[in-house]
């Protein structure tokens, strides 16, 4: 367990790296934007991007993680395709080669050329980074690999990581838009139950440095597996306002805010990206996160899943919460795709979530949307 963690720890540290890299350096971003069509767009936004740094992110942490844990290999699944098409029409298969000199030729047809942007992008995928936390070391909790799926987003709220600025205030901690919200999610799911036991969330844009401008970033991580948990944070102090918090998407339907009102007051954000929603609740910025569409995916909610699972909490499945309210807590599973849709739908959480550390707090939530989100 700790073997494969420090593996998920320093392959997250590595895409964290890479997508400052891309970002910083203007003239490579300008390279990577590429829309999504077809199957592979998210139904949710009228541009999805495909960035490079998406592609390359997935690519790295499948062949690093994978290095370490070759059984792992074919079990490790991500957001994108590894087929990138540059602007030229070329198209390729993004891969990590065995040389950085064979990378970054590589990574040069995509970049129409780009020597010297190719290079700088080799030299930061073949960088060797032995991340060290002692706590992930001490781990003792034993998990078979041969049991093991990995989802990997690996730039969740890839809008704000193209277009999101870097000097965006939060409001009572809480970024409603901005580099803030561009995570870096690995989840690790149980193959047989579909269960989330692992989560890694890397942040590489938490702050910025007022001297050199340059971005640093923070990392989280959380263990749940047969009621032994551990986590890199402690679970966060229960607020002292009476009404409960929750964070909502900007697009969240008008009927599941009135409900919510009564119960939250104002204290009702929003914020982009899903993966930095579920942060939020992570770090006890607000109580829950409550989504009542189907466009969030397996990728997005599995790493924030796991670590809201060794802190108390959970992702409960919203349509099946409210259909049956009296059936169990039917949380989110991982492992097997939807049957009847095509391309990226087999695996959206169809149902909407909501995510909690308490559930004290999901009973309350589910009360205040009774018989107003299913009409």
């Amino acid at each position: 367990m700790a073997g494969v963690l420090r593996a998920l720890l320093s392959a997250s540290e590595k895409a964290a790296n890479i997508a400052r890299v891309c970002r910083q350096e203007g003239a490579l971003f300008q390279l990577l934007i590429q829309e999504k069509t077809g199957a592979d767009k998210n139904k949710k936004f009228i541009q999805d991007f495909k960035t490079l740094a998406d592609v390359i992110i997935q690519e790295v942490v499948r062949h690093d993680v994978g290095k370490q844990f070759p059984e792992l290999l074919h079990a490790i699944h991500g957001e994108e395709s590894n087929t990138f098409e540059n602007k030229l029409g070329g198209r390729v298969e993004v891969q990590v080669c065995s040389t950085e000199t064979d990378t970054a030729a590589l990574l040069c047809s995509v970049l129409d050329g780009n020597e010297e942007a190719a290079g700088l992008l080799a030299q930061t995928i073949h960088q060797e980074i032995e991340l060290r936390d002692p706590a992930a070391e001490r781990l003792e909790l034993a998990i078979p690999t041969s049991s093991m799926g990995i989802w990997i987003d690996p730039i969740d709220s890839t809008s704000q990581y193209i277009k999101g600025r870097g000097d965006v205030e939060p409001e009572e901690g809480l970024y409603p838009s901005g580099l803030q919200s561009a995570l870096v999610l690995i989840g690790v799911y149980d193959r047989g139950s579909g269960e989330p036991i692992m989560g890694v969330i890397n942040q590489p844009f938490s702050q910025c440095d007022p001297g050199s401008l340059r971005w640093q970033g923070q990392y989280h991580w959380g263990v749940s597996y047969q009621g032994l948990s551990a986590s890199s944070l402690a679970r966060p102090a229960p607020p002292p306002h009476k009404e409960l918090s929750v964070v909502l998407s900007s697009s969240e339907t008008e009927k599941v805010k009135q409900a919510l009102v009564p119960l939250c007051g104002r204290r009702m954000y929003r914020a982009s990206g899903a993966g930095y929603k579920f942060l939020c609740v992570i770090l006890g910025l607000v109580d829950a996160y409550v989504f009542s569409e189907n466009t969030t995916f397996k990728w997005d909610s599995c790493a924030p899943h796991a670590i809201l699972r060794s802190l108390g909490g959970g992702v409960a499945d919203l349509t099946s919460c409210l259909s049956h309210p009296h059936g169990g807590l039917p949380e989110l599973k991982y492992h097997q795709p939807r049957d009847g849709v095509q391309g990226v739908e087999r695996w959206a959480n169809h149902g909407g979530l909501v995510a909690f550390l308490s559930e004290q707090s999901l009973k309350e939530i589910l009360s205040a949307l009774s018989g107003s989100v299913l009409q």
